[in-house]
């Protein structure tokens, strides 16, 4: 399938979702601006997980509001191409809220994943996925690997 027909709008997916509901969904979320090792290992042990990988990923607006008004380096149609690229990523959404719960609250993903910096008692969606039936894991996160030591190093 080409990468960008993995890019998906909210209906689309939704859809989809549908045609996977006999498969394990795993749903993550992240800026994932520089793409390095720590997201693709982080990825690919999401994408182990379950039977399909979806990745929704922060608009630009919304990694700006988070990450400060120099970011995102890449912008997000080149973001979305890039992780759609990976093999073991099924469908890439974007979402310009703060948080996805939106998307959670709609998709009802059967494996919700963070990295271990976040406990399970503080990810969003969780106690939804949980409510039906699902299940919240995280997943542990390469030492040294961030995008912002990544820029300081550069600019260093």
């Amino acid at each position: 399938m080409p990468t960008a027909d993995k890019i998906l709008n909210l209906e689309a997916l939704i859809k989809k979702r549908q045609e996977w509901k006999d498969q394990q969904v795993v749903f993550t979320n992240g800026c994932f601006d520089i793409l390095h090792l720590g997201h693709v290992d982080y990825l690919e042990k999401a994408a182990s997980k379950g039977d399909k990988l979806i990745v929704a990923l922060n608009t630009d607006a919304s990694v700006s509001k988070l990450k400060g008004p120099t970011r995102p380096v890449n912008n997000e149609q080149a973001r979305a191409r890039i992780i759609a690229a990976l093999s073991f990523v099924d469908a890439v959404v974007f979402f310009s809220e703060d948080t996805p719960l939106s998307l959670i609250k709609q998709l009802i993903p059967d494996i919700l994943v963070k990295g271990s910096d976040y406990n399970i008692s503080n990810i969003i969606g969780a106690e939804i996925v949980m409510e039906n039936g699902g299940k919240v894991e995280t997943i542990e996160l390469v030492d040294g690997y961030s995008t912002t030591n990544i820029i300081n190093k550069i600019n260093q």
